[in-house]
Parts: structure tokens; C-alpha cells; sequence
């Protein structure tokens, strides 16, 4: 089993977005995958069609005891293989520390959770509070989105120094698997700038290619 965060430093970069195609990449390979939505916005939540769940990641984290986890696991309403355990808005209770290791209680509520999920893949929320604090703690890798603008770069920098701190405080086998460009224009040359940069700067974890501004995601989204 290999569980990847998904995170940036900056909203509106398309995090969610990433988080659902990695989902759906599994699911055309015939890998059953768990998605936990860490966001109290809970956009995944809503994009995997779960309604009126008993359970969610708040009172998985409100829990914290180890197995807790499967209890809040739901099937999504895209298909059996797609798994869920989802979030709610008062999720945004969790994102200061609460108690000792209050950053390890997602990795202890899934310490039994089944071997028959080859992926977890884990929604973050825009910011550095607990909550990713808790993904990160319970990830194998990272997965780092951001845009080809200044401000979303600075974010990019912060996530990956942000991984290297969790990985030496509280779980050593993580790693950053990557860096994905999202919304990436190649005729904008502002835009190809900050790939340039990005590249100088980062090399090797940088995801080639970019993935290119999209209308039909957005179409999609409206869609449902």
C-alpha cells in the first residue's frame, strides 16, 4: 500500500483536481483506492458523491485510536473501487494541535486499515496546520501542485521544506515524489519564466510535462 499527499502552500492551484485524476488514473488501471479528504472544504467529498456520511475525518482525527480509520470509510459514488473517507466543515476544528503527537493520529487510526488498497491518496488543505501535519506524518510521498506564478512558486518552495521537516520529525521514509505544474500556458511568457525558474530551482522533481490550462475540467465541475 502507498499513500501519497497531495498538497500545496496556496489555494485555487487545483490541488483537489490532481488529488480526483490520480483517483481516476487507479481506478482505469483496476487499483481499488482509498481517497481521505483532509480539506475541511471537502471538495472531494462532494466531487466523489458521498452525502450524509456517519463518519468523517474529524472524528477520525477526534478518535485518533489505531483502526479507528475503517469505521469512516465509505463507498464514493463513482464506483466500488473508489473509496472514501470523507471530510466536513467542522474538520476545521482539527487544524491546531491538540495534545501530544496530535500530528500522528491519521497514521495511528489507519494502522489496521486493509492491505487491498494498492493507493491512498490523501487531499491536504492550502496550508501548513495540522491537518497537513497529519497527512504528512501518515504518507509514504508527496505530491507538491502549484501554478507558474511567483506567489504559487514561494508556495512550492514552502511544501518541499515543509515535507524535509515532517520527514525528520515524525516519519523518516517520506519522500517528495514530485512537483506537478498545473494550468500551464506555453504561450504566456510570464508563465514560462516561472517553469524556468521552477526548473533551476527544483530540477528533477519537477513533473514533465506540465499539465496545461483545461476548460473542460472546469465544465466538468459545474456539471458534477
Amino acid at each position: 500500500m502507498t499513500v501519497v499527499a497531495v498538497l500545496s502552500m496556496k489555494g485555487g492551484v487545483g490541488k483537489t483536481s490532481v488529488t480526483l485524476g490520480l483517483a481516476s488514473a487507479a481506478w482505469d488501471r483496476g487499483l481499488r483506492t482509498l481517497v481521505i479528504d483532509m480539506d475541511p472544504q471537502a471538495n472531494a467529498t462532494m466531487a466523489l458523491e458521498v452525502d450524509s456520511p456517519a463518519f468523517t475525518t474529524s472524528d477520525v482525527l477526534a478518535d485518533g485510536r489505531a483502526g479507528v480509520a475503517r469505521d469512516a470509510v465509505t463507498v464514493s459514488g463513482w464506483n466500488d473501487a473508489i473509496h472514501v473517507i470523507p471530510a466536513e466543515r467542522s474538520l476545521e476544528h482539527r487544524s491546531v494541535p491538540d495534545g501530544r503527537n496530535s500530528a500522528l493520529r491519521l497514521r495511528t487510526s489507519l494502522a489496521t486499515l486493509p492491505d487491498d488498497y494498492p493507493l491512498v491518496v490523501i487531499d491536504c488543505p492550502p496550508s501548513l496546520g495540522e491537518l497537513t501535519r497529519n497527512a504528512l506524518s501518515a504518507a509514504d510521498r508527496a505530491v507538491i501542485v502549484t501554478e507558474p506564478s511567483s506567489f504559487a512558486l514561494h508556495g512550492a518552495t514552502e511544501a518541499l521544506e515543509a515535507v524535509e521537516v515532517i520527514a525528520e520529525a515524525t516519519n523518516p521514509s517520506l519522500r517528495t515524489a514530485c512537483v506537478v505544474v498545473n494550468r500551464f500556458d506555453p504561450d504566456d511568457r510570464d508563465m514560462r519564466y516561472c517553469m524556468d525558474r521552477l526548473l533551476a530551482e527544483h530540477g528533477g522533481l519537477v513533473h514533465q510535462p506540465a499539465l496545461l490550462e483545461c476548460s473542460g475540467v472546469r465544465q466538468s465541475q459545474r456539471a458534477g
